[in-house]
């Protein structure tokens, strides 16, 4: 009989929670793996039903964040990530962060407990990483004021997780970048330029692969990161074509992209791994002309010039926005002047 809504106590109903236990025993298994989110009280139980540890699926996206995260404010992240995500399952153990914290303050005063001593840990180790990536983001703007002197057109490669993004990225800007078929590969933001057919270099940046329900932890924790993709001129959504639920996959996407503030951003939709469904490179334009959909295949370099003619054509498109822009602009600061040598005090002068 199908559960109209988790059972607050095992997730599971507790038949269904003895048969498990029953074929895990028979399996000799060593971990159980779930693909939801479960509460402390469920993953509790359940570990104590069973004898075994469980994991949720936030705990097993954050286990594989920790592994790949390369850079220093990309370990920073997942491991702020990790503990505001653990807070809330905190129960003895987390006495190890005492060597985090140098000793200092540490035993607690008289009737201070345990739980309470690792909580207090907890929340001073959460502070210092909020500060030191609140600093790096400050970094991080200067850079880009910097580069906003020099204004560069600047494209993000955004999409669900294994879509092939990394080799998107090599293939344009011969980045030479790690690409694997694995969830995750890249987590750090990587930047190359490209130079298109009209001559004009572009700025492209690989982001982070999302997922279906991305723990909410990661989101905030990759906010920093993410900001660059929210500032981007173009948005490069690559779609892997060959996946059963690729329309899923995008609408998945899209939510992320509106979570972080980029959901006004223009974007090219970029169906790749065409070769793996025999499809051929082609484009479809939007009701204005203009193209929105490139279908590729990163890995075998086929319809990459495709999507070079579709990036020049928005670098155009922006050119124009400036153009008008500064045109408008200079024509207000004249009215301005005008209006300003109208007024009564400076007609009395």
């Amino acid at each position: 009989m199908r559960r109209s809504r988790p059972d607050a106590a095992l997730f599971i109903g507790s038949g269904k929670a003895e048969e498990i236990g029953a074929r895990l025993a028979e399996a000799e298994a060593a971990l159980v793996l779930f693909d939801h989110e479960l509460s402390p009280i469920q993953q509790r139980n359940l570990s104590q039903l069973w004898n075994l540890p469980v994991m949720d699926r936030t705990e097993l996206i954050l286990d594989i964040f920790a592994r790949r995260a390369r850079s220093h404010e990309g370990k920073l992240q997942v491991e702020l990530a990790r503990l505001e995500h653990l807070s809330a399952r905190l129960v003895r153990g987390w006495s190890h962060l005492e060597r985090q914290r140098g000793g200092i303050g540490v035993r607690g005063g008289p009737g201070e407990t345990q739980l309470e001593l690792d909580r207090r840990m907890l929340s001073v180790r959460v502070k210092r990483l909020r500060a030191q990536l609140e600093q790096l983001r400050k970094q991080r703007r200067t850079r880009r004021r910097a580069r906003d002197r020099r204004p560069a057109f600047a494209v993000s490669i955004v999409g669900y997780t294994n879509a092939g993004k990394s080799t998107l990225f090599n293939a344009l800007t011969g980045a030479g970048t790690y690409a694997a078929d694995q969830l995750f590969a890249t987590l750090d933001t990587l930047t190359r330029r490209l130079r298109l057919p009209s001559g004009v270099e572009a700025v492209v940046s690989d982001t982070v692969g999302f997922v279906r329900e991305l723990p909410h932890q990661l989101v905030e924790a990759f906010t920093a990161t993410l900001e660059e993709t929210a500032q981007a001129d173009l948005l490069l959504h690559v779609v892997d074509a060959s996946a059963p639920d690729r329309d899923e996959q995008i609408a998945q996407v899209d939510r992320v992209l509106d979570e972080i503030g980029a959901a006004q951003v223009p974007r090219i939709l970029v169906y790749n791994k065409i070769d793996r469904i025999g499809r051929a490179p082609e484009v479809a334009l939007d009701r204005y002309g203009r193209i929105d959909r490139v279908w590729t295949s990163a890995a075998a370099g086929t319809g990459l010039d495709l999507l070079r003619e579709a990036i020049d054509q928005q670098v155009s498109l922006w050119r124009d926005a400036r153009r008008h822009g500064m045109a408008a602009g200079a024509q207000d600061a004249d009215a301005d002047t005008a209006e300003s040598f109208e007024r009564p005090e400076h007609r009395a002068a």
